[in-house]
């Protein structure tokens, strides 16, 4: 095993043979990467954090979410590569990483490779996974994906098991595979829920698609697109209003903000920690929020899903647009 060998800084740790895994550049099988929040046996999780790496051991078991790739790895179908780099303690989306060093977008070497998934994106870009394991509280899985020019998907809360993975927000936190391509995600699903298959084209086509429009700074250029996708498809399209959409993203982000205290706020009971500035000054935000909220959906999220409920029925919702890379 050897650590951060790569250029472009997307891992943490690298495979290369003498570690649970195959050698980088040989041998069969699709290479996954693994975001180093996810226990790997007998190898340390880091988290991007170096006050984690201090107190680290290493893990005793595997996350479960590595039950999958472990079988396919036992019959020759997958080799894992490494652990990928990431924002430090997952806890931002621009993908920096002051400690590890930030990886290298390999679209543009002078813009941001976007985060918390930094190097699951990276190795992926570059050619260096074929899949890689990312996790996605508010955005990191499709936000790196996104600045990358990969595929990302955040899947649906609770059905990827969490167990073995270092905690942001465990009421928003979800597991997902990115890749180069709609179908190699589907292998990591595959992989992640073995089984696993998508729907019939027939069965899941919506003939409306909601397009909603969230009051945020948007690239004219992204709105164009989707809007150019959407009259290609043929699908009928409504345009949807949320009035609550702020409500909704405060409630989101305090539940955030306080589940990260209380996931994090031990590794700041030493004095000398090496935990940066900026993730400590998140973390201090989240203690100032009163706890606990009430059961994963606050009254605020419940208020605001109501109202919305009545805008989208009898459509599908269209993934919204996203701030540009």
């Amino acid at each position: 095993m050897v650590v951060n060998m790569s250029d472009d800084r997307a891992f943490i740790i690298r495979l290369d043979g003498t570690g649970r895994g195959s050698a980088l550049g040989s041998g069969a099988g699709l290479r996954v990467a693994v975001k180093d929040l996810i226990d790997m046996a007998g190898l340390p999780t880091a988290a991007g954090c170096q006050e984690v790496e201090r107190r680290a051991q290493p893990a005793s078991a595997d996350a479960s979410c590595l039950v999958g790739i472990r079988a396919a790895e036992a019959a020759g179908g997958v080799r894992i590569v490494g652990k990928t780099n990431l924002h430090e303690l997952a806890f931002g989306v621009s993908g920096i990483n002051a400690a590890y060093g930030t990886p290298v977008n390999p679209l543009d070497a002078g813009r941001i490779p976007g985060g918390s998934s930094s190097g699951s994106a990276v190795a992926v870009a570059s050619g260096e996974a074929d899949i890689a394991l990312g996790t996605d509280t508010g955005g990191s899985i499709r936000i790196p994906a996104a600045c990358c020019g990969i595929v990302g998907l955040k899947t649906t809360w609770g059905r990827v098991p969490l167990q073995g993975c270092w905690p942001l927000s465990p009421s928003l936190d979800t597991i997902g595979p990115m890749a180069s391509s709609v179908a190699r995600v589907v292998d990591g699903m595959d992989l992640l829920e073995p089984g696993f298959a998508v729907a019939s084209l027939a069965a899941s086509t919506p003939s409306v698609v909601g397009r909603l429009r969230p009051p945020a700074d948007c690239d004219p250029a992204v709105d164009a697109a989707i809007d150019a996708a959407l009259r290609a498809s043929g699908i009928e399209v409504i345009e949807v209003e949320f009035p609550d959409w702020a409500l909704l993203q405060d409630a989101c982000l305090a539940l955030l903000l306080a589940e990260a205290w209380t996931s994090d706020r031990h590794l700041l009971d030493r004095p000398d920690n090496l935990v940066s500035a900026l993730v400590q000054s998140r973390l201090a935000a989240g203690s100032e929020i009163p706890t606990p909220l009430s059961p994963r959906l606050t009254y605020s999220e419940r208020r605001a899903s109501t109202r919305c409920a009545p805008c989208s029925r009898g459509s599908k919702p269209l993934p919204f647009r996203r701030r540009p890379c």
